[in-house]
């Protein structure tokens, strides 16, 4: 692709530190970069505890196993989400209840949350979607009313606060994603965030094959996994971390640049992100468009790509997974919203290393088509 749909954007020190972990020999799961990473970004997130993992998707296991979900408990989640969540509640035992998504935001509608609470709820799975926070007011609102736990899912939040408290900061734990396309990216690798000192010391056992550190080394009383994070993934952490203002900065500028290039696309039938809510303005971790329909999308995908212009589809719902069908779960579910931006969405070329010159491509390409 001459335009791809991610560039990361390395131009700190994450060849210093790296050479530092070759030089020094560090270049496994134990390290000095581990707990400086863990450390500062923790303290960028207000949270007390963080234990780097080697995948988003790694963070979400131990969460959901940390924080006691097991089998018949049920957990409230958008079903318009990437499949990580689900599956983690599912290999818990657990069962995910599905929510439908706002129009607007692209994020859970809050306000279906309350009927789906069953005596068998434990906890909600928020996840925010693509560049706007849920509403944590709301969610905090319900945990308290039910007695129910709070999962953050912010693995696509680096930087983006909810009324001026950060992303990551909710709940019982939350957890970060640092794959490749993220604002932060260790290549693969992820974070779990809490303020509880008893389920921080599980998360670090969990991660660890579940040896226990206060009994003899081989001899568990545990399943554990082996999610831990290499120094060298930590040391380009980081080093990411030290320049997210400016990649924060950096990604609004790019928002802001494709709303007002491809505002015409409005008049056309399609929806773009929304600049901003009440609590946030958007972070724009990718920029999705979604289109009149699924006929129109696909003409436009097909035409940016015979250009060499990547895109990505949005995520498919969680309730039309032929797993989940399979598993018993989704079957004879609709959600209107939900299932019309899975249909209709896609994302241009959205990366942090993404030149003015490769934006002017891609927004010139896209009016052409429409010329």
């Amino acid at each position: 692709m001459s335009v791809p749909v991610n560039t990361p954007l390395m131009g700190g020190n994450e060849r210093k530190y790296l050479n530092e972990c070759i030089d020094t020999g560090w270049i496994s799961s134990e390290g000095p970069f581990i707990e400086r990473f863990e450390s500062e970004f923790s303290k960028y997130c207000n949270r007390q505890f963080g234990i780097a993992v080697s995948s988003g998707s790694a963070a979400l296991d131990i969460a959901v196993k940390a924080i006691g979900i097991g089998p018949g408990d049920e957990v409230i989640m958008p079903t318009f989400t990437i499949i990580s969540p689900a599956l983690s509640v599912i290999k818990a035992g657990g069962t995910p209840v599905f929510v439908d998504n706002d129009p607007l935001t692209w994020n859970m509608d809050v306000d279906l949350i309350e009927s789906k609470i069953t005596t068998k709820t434990k906890a909600i799975l928020v996840v925010h979607i693509y560049g706007l926070p849920v509403d944590m007011d709301k969610i905090s609102q319900l945990a308290a009313t039910y007695k129910l736990r709070v999962i953050e899912d912010a693995a696509e939040m680096h930087g983006q606060s909810y009324r001026d408290k950060m992303c990551g900061s909710f709940g019982d734990i939350s957890i970060f994603s640092f794959y490749a396309n993220k604002n932060i990216t260790t290549g693969e690798g992820g974070m779990i965030m809490c303020d509880n000192a008893d389920i921080a010391k599980h998360c670090r056992k969990l991660r660890n094959l579940a040896f226990d550190p206060d009994r003899p080394r081989f001899i568990h009383y545990e399943a554990g996994w082996n999610y831990r994070m290499t120094n060298m993934q930590a040391a380009m952490g980081l080093a990411q971390l030290e320049q997210i203002d400016s990649f924060v900065t950096r990604k609004r500028v790019m928002g802001n640049i494709y709303q007002k290039e491809l505002g015409f696309l409005v008049g056309l039938g399609y929806r773009l992100p929304l600049a901003a809510t009440t609590d946030a303005k958007n972070i724009y971790w990718v920029f999705g468009l979604v289109a009149p329909n699924e006929d129109e999308k696909n003409k436009l995908v097909d035409y940016l790509n015979s250009k060499k212009i990547g895109t990505r589809p949005f995520f498919w719902c969680m309730h039309q997974q032929p797993l989940f069908f399979n598993l018993g779960f989704g079957a004879d579910q609709h959600f209107p919203i939900s299932e019309n931006l899975a249909r209709c969405g896609f994302y241009i070329p959205s990366g942090l290393g993404l030149t003015l010159q490769q934006m002017e491509e891609v927004t010139s390409t896209i009016k052409q088509f429409y010329a």
